[in-house]
């Protein structure tokens, strides 16, 4: 089938390096920190053709498209971003980026669709326009929970999408109840076996990396982030490291080491003994990114108890769960004591997941379910 995903672009430096970095005739589609990037591989290589509109491109040649640093400050870029996602059909840029993708989508004849979440730009009608042309289906691709984040362009939305894939049960939920003619709960997150495996540090990545108790991951808004912030700051008598792109809180601040993003992020994961994951506040279900990157690089992994984590793992097998921030002390404590432990569930979980949880095989399963919506129409 053909693919078109329309998309923001994030981290346009890794883009660009990951764009010079590839052999000829293999140009990928996005950059190797957004989890699309491993999408479109597995796509292709089941045969399917794929290709990008980026929304987050202005139509005005003299403008700059990026990404806003996630902070709990107003700045003017927040506060720009707010007013323009309020009336989207009253801007001209976005109106002409609705119109580009039309004879995009006219050029490349898409079977399917697959929008990504966070969508601020492409009107329904626009969606609606070319579903009809092409006869294409409409997947919603989001791993944030509707009722949180959705903006009303998306809401409005929400009938024309044909299959909603959510990592969170109750999110897949959300978006039928908003009217989405079908939702499935599938793990937008998986691992890529060629990028998520252990890595060997140099001594610079290892003075870097080591730590008790690593965490990389988004700590703002504390509204969003609040369980995550309390899970952290009850380990901060232990040798504590904290990667991220975003802003940090204060009570953080001092463990903070810096960025991290695509493979550097993967390789700092190898150098903690202790990989925490508290998901955010607006995932009850569980599911996000980091549950299936950190076992796929053979990382201990204690993460919060949500639902769905029994549904892809077993517990004290593949990885550890905690139910509060007293009990993730007991269990950090337990396991720094207890490297062998450590070592046999970081094995089991990696064999887990690349044995069960691969982009492949999410893809396959993705379009195994498109293929059923098209051909019932």
């Amino acid at each position: 089938m053909r693919v078109l995903f329309i998309a923001s672009l994030h981290h346009p430096a890794q883009f660009d390096a990951a764009r010079r970095a590839a052999p000829p005739g293999h140009d990928p589609l996005f950059p190797p920190s957004q989890g699309q990037y491993f999408w479109v591989k597995a796509l292709r290589k089941l045969g399917h053709t794929c290709a990008v509109f980026w929304r987050s491109e202005s139509a005005w040649p003299w403008a700059t498209s990026g990404q806003l640093r996630m902070t709990q400050r107003l700045t003017p870029g927040r506060a720009i971003n707010a007013l323009l996602t309020r009336a989207p059909a009253m801007n001209p840029d976005f109106r002409l980026r609705n119109r580009r993708l039309i004879r995009a989508a006219a050029d490349f004849r898409p079977d399917v669709i697959i929008l990504v979440g966070d969508n601020t730009v492409i009107l329904p009608e626009t969606l609606a326009a070319i579903k009809q042309a092409h006869n294409a289906t409409l997947v919603y691709g989001c791993g944030t929970s509707p009722i949180v984040f959705s903006r009303p362009v998306e809401r409005a939305a929400a009938p024309l999408i044909d299959l909603v894939i959510a990592n969170d049960l109750y999110h897949a939920i959300q978006w039928r109840e908003l009217g989405a003619r079908r939702a499935e709960v599938l793990p937008m997150s998986a691992i890529d076996p060629d990028v998520h495996h252990p890595y060997d540090l140099d001594a610079d990545e290892q003075a870097e990396a080591a730590c008790d108790v690593g965490f990389i991951g988004t700590l703002v808004p504390d509204n969003l982030y609040g369980e995550r912030i309390a899970a952290l700051e009850a380990l901060a008598d232990f040798d504590l490291g904290i990667w991220s792109v975003h802003e940090v809180p204060a009570t953080l601040r001092r463990f903070y080491r810096g960025p991290a993003l695509g493979e550097r992020m993967l390789r700092l994961t190898c150098g903690a003994r202790i990989v925490v994951n508290p998901h955010g506040d607006f995932m009850r279900y569980g599911g996000n990114m980091r549950l299936f990157e950190a076992c796929g690089v053979g990382a201990f992994q204690i993460a919060d108890d949500r639902p769905g984590i029994t549904d892809w793992f077993t517990v004290g097998e593949h990885l550890v769960t905690y139910r509060d921030p007293d009990h993730l002390r007991e269990l950090v404590t337990y396991y720094l004591a207890h490297e062998d432990e450590r070592r046999r569930i970081a094995a089991a979980g990696q064999a887990h997941v690349h044995a069960n949880h691969t982009y492949e095989q999410r893809m396959a399963r993705l379009m195994a379910l498109v293929d059923t919506i098209r051909h019932c129409e």
